[in-house]
């Protein structure tokens, strides 16, 4: 009999998800109630009541486990709103994607999904996985109104980047006013 892949063989909703959970609750209990460089593992796996090894097994260090929180908070929890107009659809989507990783916590995640980049990327990828099926919805409806909408990768380009650019390299965040202008620029017909 072949040994039993414990990672592949993880029931949903589990004992796994059942730490995970844990887990997660207690670093964003810590991480709302005291400095970011006073948490660590031990601390957290107390909260969590579990063990630090089962930390460390299971996220190998705090920054993996951080990069994990993160990414879980920065899953979209409902579809673009659908306002009738894919313009407009993106116009609001986009204003409120900047307002949120602009924010103070939203910047402080997207600081610890790029923190654990190394040569595992899988973090950062689902967070542009994430941004890629809001966009995608988007175009779907347009697409179903017979609206011009550019493609997914083009929106990333030209609109997703610079926003995340100016969040992470400017002291400024964009403003509500550059967003639009951005949105206008993609959805202008000469192009």
């Amino acid at each position: 009999m072949a040994p039993m892949n414990i990672r592949e063989n993880i029931r949903p909703g589990g004992r796994s998800a059942r730490v995970q959970a844990s887990v997660h609750k207690a670093v964003r209990g810590l991480l709302s109630t005291m400095d970011r460089s006073d948490v660590t593992i031990p601390l957290i796996a107390t909260q969590a009541g579990v063990t630090p090894s089962t930390i460390y097994r299971r996220w190998g260090d705090l920054q993996e486990l951080l990069a994990d929180v993160a990414v879980e908070r920065l899953r979209p929890d409902a579809p673009p709103k659908d306002t009738g107009s894919a313009h407009t659809d993106l116009a609001q989507w986009a204003e409120q994607y900047a307002d949120e990783m602009a924010s103070g916590p939203g910047r402080a995640m997207i600081r610890d999904v790029l923190a654990s980049v190394g040569a595992d990327t899988r973090n950062a990828g689902k967070c542009c996985g994430y941004t890629r099926e809001q966009l995608q919805v988007i175009a779907d409806r347009a697409r179903e109104r017979g609206e011009a909408f550019p493609d997914v990768e083009t929106v990333i380009d030209t609109l997703v980047a610079p926003i995340m650019y100016r969040i992470l390299f400017d002291d400024v965040a964009p403003t509500s006013e550059k967003v639009l202008a951005l949105v206008e620029c993609l959805m202008s017909p000469q192009r």
